[in-house]
């Protein structure tokens, strides 16, 4: 089952580029507005896995959206040209799991999509932030291991190594990490 999404952008140009680029990675687009009140009317309706919005929108900002839905099991992600300290403050303390700053191509956005539908548990400050980096930091070991032996094994390319554990990953809704360890045990193939 594919993940499903609702994008909320302003600009009509962003929300297709990146509707284009999640539907060509076998995501599934259910919604696109405009407008935050639009996109929190949509999000709670359908209630996706993931609702990307765009930090400023007329109606409703990013951030108060992500307010209004977070009892809903869908994971927030903004969309921002800004990295601002108090922004990302605000954003947490709303249930927003990450941030991904405007412009983006789709060779950087997946990779960062996945690894954030993969995640465990949502993003904690302080006590949970060392194990969130430690977790990152094996995963990205365990990962490029795993890449190599698909590369050395199968004569794949890197970056076809590396979609191939993110597809297996997303296919079985399971997190890139535990793909890799399965392709290094030898219980998979890629």
């Amino acid at each position: 089952m594919s993940t499903r999404v609702v994008i909320a952008d302003d600009e009509s140009i962003i929300r297709l580029d990146l509707k284009e680029i999640l539907e060509s990675a076998g995501y599934d687009v259910v919604g696109e507005a405009s407008r935050g009140d639009d996109a929190a009317e949509l999000i709670r309706e359908l209630v996706p896995d993931l609702a990307l919005l765009d930090v400023k929108m007329p109606g409703l900002d990013g951030i108060e959206v992500a307010r209004l839905i977070q009892s809903l099991p869908t994971t927030v992600v903004l969309l921002t040209a800004f990295s601002q300290r108090e922004l990302i403050e605000n954003a947490r303390d709303a249930g927003v799991v990450a941030y991904l700053v405007k412009p983006f191509r789709s060779a950087e956005l997946l990779p960062k999509l996945a690894s954030i539908l993969n995640k465990p548990e949502p993003l904690m400050p302080d006590v949970a932030e060392t194990h969130i980096v430690d977790d990152k930091i094996e995963t990205r070991e365990l990962v490029q291991r795993a890449k190599e032996l698909l590369m050395s094994r199968e004569g794949l390319s890197e970056p076809d190594a590396f979609e191939s554990i993110q597809q297996s990953a997303m296919k079985s809704r399971r997190r890139m990490r535990d793909v890799a360890q399965e392709i290094l045990s030898g219980t998979k193939g890629g």
